[in-house]
């Protein structure tokens, strides 16, 4: 019973928490919410072969390797018929990078690879040289190298399979450091136009338009939110000889984000996360023992005679929480969805009680948010 209690204590300081900080958002840097387009990162795959393997690799059952190793002995002279090789020293291999922007000739590159045959180990090969390739069919890296696998597969036999086999990590997919050689950039023409276009990571239109308004607020009328998640900026005319520069200037600009009302539920952990722009109508819930009620009421006050003043409205918020004993927890006024847990908390409910009865209240519409649950 303490373990259940501290639970339901730590998940209502994660709830109040989550509040607080999502209620009133930060400025936040244009940098860290928006990114230049054309600036981007590229993939790259290729087919190759790892070699000195002790035993660990493919079997003669694997065709693409052996046939992929009598044509490179064939490139060499070596005339090799397949029938007659046996080699499980080798393991043919898929190799994957990513060619980030701004990279020239001669940059190195980390590559992954992946065994694709039957091999129990990469551990110890050392990749061939293979070429990489995008998506056009242009070779853009070369790599070859030594493989580190982080793993290793021990025991009688040295296969994967056995009872006998003590495995470690993923001894069939490694990493060869600085393994790859950038042969061809992809250019990134960025600004050449005399325009650069903003990219949101979270398309919204109070954040685009927060972002133009920001830019145009120190430069001028230069930026347009053309959709959600799109700002164009034209350059202007004494930065189109420093592009580099002004980019720079416009990621320190500082915007306050928009948040979308939103609830997320992490079923696996019984976890509640909700942001603080979440809202709660009136409404009566009740579930298994706990009855639940959320009442509004709008008061009028008056201004004393001759006193010049205005007629004040203000609206005052009740949450009413009950169990079949009759213990109850009355809510002060603004009542929000902080509230309504804390009060379902505070009579027992489980934090699955406190979904359930979210999603119910979401479904009566009432409670403004998004509801997710991951």
């Amino acid at each position: 019973m303490k373990k259940f209690f501290t639970a339901l204590t730590i998940l209502s300081c994660l709830v109040l928490m989550t509040s607080a900080v999502f209620a009133a958002s930060a400025p936040t840097r244009i940098k860290d919410i928006a990114k230049v387009q054309g600036v981007r990162s590229n993939q790259l795959m290729g087919y190759g072969l790892v070699v000195g393997l002790n035993g660990t690799g493919d079997s003669d059952d694997i065709k693409q390797m052996i046939s992929s190793t009598v044509s490179m002995l064939r490139n060499f002279g070596i005339a090799v018929n397949a029938d007659d090789l046996d080699s499980d020293n080798v393991a043919a291999v898929i190799v994957t990078a990513t060619l980030p922007p701004f990279v020239r000739e001669g940059d190195t590159l980390d590559v992954t690879v992946s065994s694709m045959g039957d091999a129990s180990s990469l551990r110890g090969g050392i990749l061939l040289q293979t070429p990489l390739r995008a998506a056009d069919g242009e070779v853009y890296a070369v790599a070859q190298g030594p493989v580190s696998t982080g793993g290793f597969v021990a025991g009688r036999g040295g296969g994967g399979g056995g009872s006998n086999n003590t495995r470690t990590n993923h001894p069939t997919v490694g990493i060869a450091t600085n393994g790859a050689i950038v042969e061809k950039t992809v250019e990134d023409d960025i600004g050449t136009k005399g325009q650069i276009s903003l990219s949101l990571s979270n398309a919204d239109f109070t954040t685009a338009t927060r972002v133009a308004n920001a830019v145009n607020s120190a430069y001028g009328s230069i930026a347009q939110a053309v959709n959600p998640g799109r700002i164009d900026i034209r350059i202007p005319n004494y930065y189109r000889a420093n592009v580099v520069e002004f980019i720079s200037t416009i990621e320190e600009l500082s915007v306050v984000p928009d948040n979308v009302a939103k609830i997320v539920f992490n079923e696996r952990t019984s976890t509640i996360v909700m942001g603080g722009e979440v809202t709660v109508d009136e409404c009566a819930i009740t579930q298994g023992g706990i009855s639940i009620r959320v009442t509004k009421e709008e008061n009028v006050y008056q201004p004393s005679p001759l006193s010049y003043g205005t007629t004040i409205k203000t609206r005052t918020e009740e949450t009413e929480v009950e169990e079949l004993n009759s213990s109850s927890i009355v809510m002060p006024p603004t009542t929000n969805i902080n509230d309504v847990v804390g009060a379902l908390n505070a009579v027992g409910a489980t934090p699955r009680d406190c979904i359930s009865i979210l999603q119910a209240m979401k479904a009566a519409g009432a409670i403004h948010a998004v509801l997710e649950i991951i």
